[in-house]
């Protein structure tokens, strides 16, 4: 079992300074490796998919990877002696995530879907660096020691279970301080719970009025937690908007939009979990669409569709359900909310009828909740042929 915890550390001003530094140094190192790839695509990629029998071929440079780029940081900090204040693991999880980002791009991930052109870091965009090993004892009395940092106080606000090593030490600057996540693992914790029952399973459709409607008649009202919010985080914008360029004020202002985004997305997280919570206290396994959410943020209910956050909602659903060893099945959304539940005759009809009302059974019900029943048979007959196969 894998699971992360996220805490808030209290650096002093001195600590808080070369956290800062340091994550302005990886920020730097970053862009330079990745400008080596760029060099290297660009000099080495050819247009022409064909050429003549007796054609002039330059000499091709060395590919620049993760091996030898991780390699060149130990002539880094000879050439520039300031980069040995930071931890060797942490130059080289920079190395690796330079890997990581280029790939997405060129071959895809593992799906094969292709990420977007990698970006350069501006200033103040490198939030995040890693230590790739810990040691428990680093971490003790509301203090964790992190190496070329120093101990540092840690808001202890829920102990790390017994039976738990930390794996990974991530720290990460945010709009209202620094935290630090702990990457946690606990191999003897069994993938699927002993009483685990396959047959208490329900169906959600998530949607924009309810935020889910379940397929046993129950439904959570959206939050929409940023419209709640558009007349404070307006107003933050138009106080940085007024002020001078690069001025301490325009800092501020800054500062505080930030803070006010970061309180939405917080409480917009915290519904998630809680939400999560609601339905694997109740159900084994939890039937949900496998929605093209990058296609449905171009269409015109972007902005709601980003508040509600389906994807991130998803994601923590099935990570609480893995680490309880519980299930969530991801069914095609294709039809689910034309074809009846009841006899399985398709029945069009516009996003703004709310009510199915099939003309061959004649059964009446709000299309959500429809919905919600056809998600659960699709569901059921997936965990089957998943229970089947293993």
């Amino acid at each position: 079992m894998k699971t992360s915890y996220q805490y808030k550390i209290k650096p002093n001003r001195e600590q808080a300074k070369k956290i800062d530094k340091t994550l302005e140094m990886l920020r730097c190192q970053y862009n330079y490796l990745l400008a080596q790839r760029f060099d290297w695509y660009e000099m080495n990629r050819c247009s022409i998919d064909r050429c003549p029998l007796i054609c002039y071929i330059p000499e091709l440079k060395e590919q620049p990877n993760y091996y030898n780029q991780k390699a060149s940081l130990v002539q880094l900090k000879i050439d520039r002696h300031w980069y040995k204040e930071i931890h060797s693991q942490v130059l080289q999880e920079v190395a690796k995530k330079v890997e990581l980002t280029f790939d997405r791009w060129l071959k895809g991930d593992a799906n094969g879907k292709k990420s977007g052109k990698p970006r350069f870091q501006g200033k103040n965009q490198y939030k995040t660096f890693t230590y790739t090993q810990f040691k428990r004892h680093h971490f003790v009395n509301n203090r964790i020691t992190l190496s070329k940092i120093g101990g540092i106080k840690v808001i202890v606000h829920r102990p790390i279970p017994d039976g738990f090593d930390i794996k990974t030490v991530s720290v990460t600057k945010k709009a209202d301080g620094y935290y630090v996540t702990l990457s946690l693992e606990d191999k003897t914790i069994p993938a699927i719970k002993p009483d685990f029952n396959p047959d208490n399973i329900v169906g959600i459709d998530v949607g924009l009025i309810d935020f889910y409607v379940a397929s046993d008649g129950s439904r959570i009202k959206a939050p929409k937690h940023l419209r709640k919010s558009e007349r404070k985080l307006k107003s933050a914008q138009r106080r940085v908007s007024r002020r001078k360029k690069g001025s301490n004020r325009q800092k501020k202002a800054i500062l505080k939009l930030g803070k006010q985004h970061k309180k939405v997305a917080d409480t917009r997280k915290d519904f998630h979990f809680k939400t999560a919570k609601l339905l694997l206290n109740k159900y084994d396994v939890v039937a949900v669409e496998k929605l093209n959410i990058k296609g449905l943020v171009k269409t015109r209910l972007a902005k709601s569709i980003n508040d509600a956050g389906w994807g991130q909602f998803v994601s923590i659903l099935s990570n609480k359900a893995e680490n309880a060893g519980l299930k969530v099945i991801t069914v095609n959304p294709n039809g689910t909310s034309q074809e009846c539940s009841n006899c399985g005759h398709k029945v069009k009809k516009p996003l703004s009828q709310r009510m199915h009302n099939c003309p061959v059974c004649h059964i009446s019900l709000c299309r959500d909740l429809n919905a919600a029943i056809i998600i659960k048979a699709r569901g059921t007959h997936a965990l089957k042929a998943q229970l089947m196969s293993s």
